[in-house]
């Protein structure tokens, strides 16, 4: 059983052998997908039998079990959900991992006693974000994996002051994007990781420089087996090991690993780094020291896996003793032989055998039952203490006894299973608002990265309905604004070091007479209600689904930019009450980076902004400073989301999202114009009409229509 004082120990399984594996070698929970809604798509996964089987192994062994349902949804797939849900509620399952909006408003609606865990994928790394998971109603906050040490210490005393826990990525694979932030495997090849499908283009080859082989959007897996005791004392409440791809090997040399740090003995590091890496792991996150962070798995790394796959498989072969079985036998003239089984934990069985015999030599006796009873082999138990109650001259023959015995570990075991099995009332399937936005004309807006992509646009301001603008350039732009400022919106970071400055500067602004803002992250929402500021939901607060809009809605923006991943004629669909923009134009943030690919590479100083792909394409490449240092960077796509030519795919949406990176003055001024009609703009070299790809095969068919 979980010693209270330690975190839980959350083990990965993308099948049943992994499972088996992380129970047997000790994990205290463990989450697994189901075929559907997994962000780990191609793992094996698991069968309505399957999930079965699971939920009874976990239980009986006293170890938790979650479903991840961490993928965004659209609407016909809530019939889908609606059936997960029901057979995750009569099953018991201990909690949900969930990334959309609207899967949490639903399940919330139709299992309300579920436990539900905000997905790594939500991003939230704030103290705002935690108090917006609670506002929706989850338990748990799965923090992002970016989270410095003393940023983990701090929001888990913030999350336990609000009743909430949190939960911390120690081992796995590292995604170069700020996880829920990528849309580079969608971009390049039309597997969205949003929907559980990432190809991983990451790994392969890209540049800063002339060295083609570089890998500069690699890093190496993490590990945080040696702060293990620092985790513990912070207070987290899990600490989770990524890996539901990866082979049962891998799930037991990880999980015995952790258990050994955590209980204080030597871990196997050996084993741990051959079985999987990167060129070895890294800390750098959770140390602040962000160096050395790169890194491919090379030949050597797998040859090292080969010689510790056959000793890790021994190490889960057998059930590992987890409890002690007491028992107490009857054996009296004429009745069937009773035998009663406990675990010292609450949990006892009493099972039924057959008629005692008289004796014809010697009499049965308590230590002939026990050396029968003490067989219990592949089983979790251990024999304890044995007593009987004898009548004179009876004996039960061996083969009695052994069968009474695997009958009452069977007992026994459902006892335990049925006790650690939550049991949840299920409500009517909700309903979203059914309220739809009036089809108008698209308004105009505009987002920028450098004020002087405004310089040329005092011709066309008027046709702009918005500017977002920002947060950094408030006070230089209200000394000359192009718009006014009650027309513009502010953008926070899309990663937040210091919630104090933040906050600070968006009072500042307000104080200018700033009255909106850009919610990028759940953890914006409760920040800007707190300072009276109307709120519209912009990129990375993803809406793919109607109950995803409502929840939006509830949590008080006033419009939402619809997820770039579904066809833009999706908008007036989805938005219901909320209303909806689309992102119309502009190379789309592929990815959110707490680690720049070029200043590791080759430095800041000889920085050009660019990225190379495999295939000779540039990628651009930029960083947001709101402190001395870049706070992030972000990885732009090589081609443009390009509408103006296909305005009949934009009616119904609230507003058409400009979305300026490096472009000039000029081209600013020349793309507004080609999206008022006041110009036939030829389009960029490169474009693309968005990312609305489900999979490859969707992909091919867009190519080839």
């Amino acid at each position: 059983m979980r010693n209270k004082q330690l975190p839980e120990l959350l083990a990965p399984a993308g099948g049943m052998e992994s499972l088996i594996a992380a129970v047997r070698c000790g994990a205290d929970a463990v989450y697994i997908g189901a075929k559907q809604f997994s962000a780990r798509h191609s793992a094996e996964n698991f069968t309505a039998d399957s999930f079965r089987e699971a939920v009874t192994l976990c239980h009986t062994a006293g170890v938790r079990l979650y479903l991840a349902v961490n993928t965004l949804l659209t609407a016909q797939e809530f019939a889908q959900l609606d059936l997960l849900a029901l057979q995750a509620a009569e099953l018991g399952i201990d909690g949900c991992i969930v990334q959309d909006y609207g899967v949490v408003s639903y399940l919330r609606a139709r299992v309300p006693q579920l436990p539900i865990h905000a997905s790594t994928q939500m991003t939230i790394h704030t103290a705002q974000g935690i108090a917006a998971a609670k506002e929706m109603g989850l338990c748990r906050v799965v923090l992002a994996r970016e989270c410095a040490a003393k940023r983990i210490a701090d929001l888990t005393n913030i999350a336990h002051q609000m009743n909430m826990e949190t939960e911390v990525f120690v081992h796995g694979a590292h995604c170069m994007s700020v996880s829920g932030q990528c849309w580079l495997s969608a971009a390049m090849g039309g597997r969205s990781a949003n929907r559980g499908r990432c190809a991983q283009p990451c790994r392969l080859p890209f540049t800063a420089n002339t060295d083609a082989c570089a890998c500069a959007l690699s890093l190496k897996d993490m590990s945080l087996i040696d702060h293990v005791q620092q985790l513990t004392a912070m207070g987290v409440d899990s600490i989770k090991i990524e890996g539901r791809m990866k082979r049962p090997e891998y799930v037991a040399a990880t999980v015995r690993a952790y258990r050994q740090a955590l209980e204080g003995s030597q871990p196997d590091m050996e084993a741990l780094q051959a079985v999987f890496s990167r060129s070895g792991f890294t800390d750098g996150y959770f140390t602040d020291r962000r160096v050395k962070m790169f890194g491919v798995r090379r030949k050597e790394d797998v040859f090292a896996a080969n010689t510790v796959l056959a000793s890790l498989r021994e190490t889960y072969r057998k059930p590992r003793k987890i409890a002690t079985l007491h028992g107490h036998f009857t054996l009296q003239s004429g009745q069937p032989a009773a035998l009663t089984v406990h675990d010292g934990m609450g949990h006892s069985a009493t099972v039924s055998g057959a008629v005692p015999q008289m004796a014809h030599n010697r009499p049965g006796n308590t230590e002939s039952l026990r050396r029968q009873l003490e067989k219990l082999g592949d089983t979790i138990y251990d024999c304890g203490t044995v007593t009987a109650d004898i009548g004179e001259g009876l004996m039960l023959p061996a083969a009695a006894v052994n069968a009474m015995r695997r009958d009452a570990v069977a007992a026994l075991d459902s006892a335990r299973c049925t006790a650690a099995t939550p049991q949840y009332t299920v409500s009517t399937p909700p309903q979203p608002l059914t309220v739809s936005c009036k089809t108008v004309q698209p308004q105009l807006w505009l987002s920028i990265r450098k004020l002087s992509q405004l310089d040329k646009l005092h011709d066309v301001a008027s046709s702009i309905h918005r500017l977002l603008l920002p947060l950094q350039f408030a006070q230089t732009y209200a000394e000359q604004p192009l718009l006014p400022l009650a027309q513009c919106i502010l953008l926070p970071p899309r990663w937040c070091n210091d919630e104090t400055k933040i906050r600070a500067m968006l009072c500042d602004a307000k104080s200018l007479g700033f009255m909106h803002l850009a919610c990028g992250n759940v953890g914006d929402v409760p920040l800007g209600r707190a300072l009276a500021l109307t709120l519209h939901g912009t990129l990375g607060y993803h809406i793919t689904n109607r109950f995803a809009a409502d929840m939006a809605s509830d949590m008080g923006l006033a419009d939402g930019l619809l997820s770039p991943e579904l066809p833009p004629q999706n908008a007036a669909q989805i938005g219901g009450a909320l209303p909806l923009g689309i992102y119309a134009y502009g190379r789309l943030p592929l990815m959110l980076m707490r680690n720049c690919p070029i200043q590791a590479q080759i430095g800041c100083k000889q920085c050009n902004h660019q990225l190379t792909d495999r295939k000779g394409q540039l990628l651009y490449t930029d960083c947001t400073r709101i402190t001395q240092s870049p706070d992030y960077a972000e990885l732009f796509n090589s081609a443009t989301v390009w509408l103006a030519d296909r305005q009949n795919l934009c009616q119904g949406a609230a507003y058409q999202l400009l979305a300026m990176t490096d472009e000039s003055p000029q081209r600013v001024q020349e793309v507004v114009r080609a999206y008022t009609g006041a110009a036939n703009i030829t389009p960029p070299a490169r474009f693309t009409r968005g990312l609305h790809l489900a999979d490859a095969s969707e992909h091919e068919r867009n190519r080839q229509g």
